[in-house]
């Protein structure tokens, strides 16, 4: 049932067991994300006295300086690329997306709720902090469970072309939960063949090949999401070139939204370590998607990818002319090469952490350059 919470109730932080809603249609956050300052004195300009929910106030309040509670166990890796709320709001949909898996792996009844309810903090990750979440992506150590951290990644990559491509707001919701469910076939493929370190046999590939019509029937028949996003587990394998599985569909014949996730999905793979191979950087992961020459991608959806991401993406460690080492801290879709940066290792070899370097943008200082891409343990290594 929903109910009414006056205004002075919420305190930055404030966090709620379903989503909040400004009004019948405008959510204004997700389940078990903080509040902000900011929403708090937006909502006062507004004139609005009180937020609709169906959900309670959470005892614990997450602040800006770090958090209580439970939370207050769960330390950010040193390696991750990003601020400790980020990290919290990040993890929070890594692990609610892995119970989810569970279920789905074990065959037990899920509500798709569940589901939109991370589809929808993933979206407002992206609203509030998209660089920051493209950075964490590509620049931090690994965090939760593989499938359940690509799920998620995947659905912020995808989830920010569709805003460079202005898709409507209830075509970003299906997006980003299609783009969750995505791979969710390949949790009743049996372990003995997704864990298998030689080659598989034919039969064990073909079995594979099937987990496009296995994502289909969980997000259609078990989930009960409409086509618009079954498409986008069945299609996420296909190929502009007609060569993809599991039914050889072609070009335009593939559903944008899944044309969406397959460049998503294709990035995050190469970026993200595996336990047989070390991770691409990014700038190495987007030289593979530019060189793809209408093969596997919508050229028209690759160019919003790179748009959107840059081709030194947003968190990429650069070494520049002059022997200075800096990060990617701004793109600039006119002068994919000349990104805005931010200083790590001067030119003469002073190190600087956080935000205490210079930032330099490559737009107005013509005498510099990217002489080329670093992997991140290049630097952790001097």
């Amino acid at each position: 049932m929903k109910k009414r919470i006056a205004l002075d109730q919420i305190k930055p932080g404030s966090r709620f067991s379903e989503d909040v809603y400004i009004d019948d249609k405008n959510l204004l956050v997700p389940a078990a994300v903080g509040v902000k300052q900011k929403d708090i004195d937006a909502l006062k300009r507004w004139g609005v006295a009180f937020v609709i929910t169906e959900g309670n106030l959470l005892d614990e309040v997450v602040s800006p300086a770090g958090a209580s509670g439970a939370e207050a166990v769960k330390p950010k890796p040193q390696g991750f690329a990003g601020s400790r709320e980020l990290y919290l709001r990040y993890t929070e949909l890594v692990d609610r997306l892995a119970q989810i898996y569970d279920k789905i792996r074990k065959s037990e009844p899920i509500e798709s709720k569940a589901v939109d309810q991370i589809a929808q903090g993933v979206l407002a990750l992206v609203r509030d902090e998209r660089d920051s979440a493209i950075s964490a992506i590509l620049g931090s150590q690994n965090v939760g469970p593989d499938l359940a951290r690509a799920g998620v990644n995947t659905a912020i990559l995808s989830s920010v072309m569709g805003v460079t491509l202005k898709l409507s707001p209830y075509k970003l919701s299906y997006l980003a939960a299609g783009a969750l469910l995505h791979d969710s076939g390949m949790l009743r493929i049996p372990d003995s063949i997704v864990k298998k370190k030689g080659a598989l046999s034919e039969d064990e590939a073909q079995k594979v090949r099937a987990h496009p019509l296995l994502s289909y029937r969980i997000i259609t028949k078990e989930l009960m999401y409409p086509d618009d996003v079954g498409l986008i587990g069945l299609q996420h394998h296909e190929r502009w070139d007609s060569e993809g599985y599991p039914r050889k569909t072609t070009g335009v014949d593939i559903d944008a939204l899944a044309r969406i996730v397959s460049i998503a999905d294709a990035f995050e793979a190469m970026v993200s370590e595996k336990p047989y191979r070390n991770s691409m950087i990014g700038y190495a992961a987007m030289k593979a998607l530019l060189s793809d020459n209408s093969r596997r991608f919508d050229p028209d959806i690759l160019k919003a990818f790179i748009k959107s991401m840059g081709i030194y993406p947003l968190g990429s460690t650069v070494l520049l002319n002059n022997s200075a080492i800096a990060k990617v801290i701004e793109t600039h879709p006119e002068a994919p090469l000349r990104p805005r940066l931010r200083i790590i290792v001067d030119e003469f070899g002073k190190r600087y952490e956080g935000d205490e370097g210079d930032p330099v943008d490559l737009v107005a200082e013509k005498t510099l350059f990217i002489a080329r891409a670093l992997d991140p343990k290049e630097l952790a290594g001097q």
